[in-house]
């Protein structure tokens, strides 16, 4: 039984992970404005937790901080591998976050 779109669910190694419960955890840290996580291809693990976060100010927490705080708060399969500081997410006409925008840059 899912609970919100199929989508926003996340194999990871043969275990179902829920975006709204990490970008949930996400938001109760005080220098997170807004969250989006994602699952991208991984090789071995079928896809990868990562996540795109808004800060409420610029420097307010660095990525291995958020991870860290998810760390406490979730599952080590649930935890987003990678973290990407942005200005904004992106939107669609009606406010709502477009995740199939939310590319990881190269490198």
């Amino acid at each position: 039984y899912i609970v919100g779109r199929a989508k926003d669910v996340i194999i990871r190694g043969g275990l179902n992970v829920y975006s709204a419960d990490i970008e949930s955890v996400l938001y109760q840290h005080p220098a997170v404005r807004e969250a989006a996580v994602v699952g991208v291809e991984h090789k071995v693990l079928g896809e990868d937790v990562v996540a795109f976060v808004v800060l409420n100010e610029p420097a307010a927490a660095t990525p291995d901080e958020l991870i860290v705080f998810c760390r406490e708060h979730l599952a080590d399969y649930s935890t987003p591998r990678r973290i990407h500081l942005m200005d904004e997410l992106p939107r669609n006409a009606t406010g709502k976050v477009v995740k199939r925008e939310l590319v990881e840059p190269a490198g």
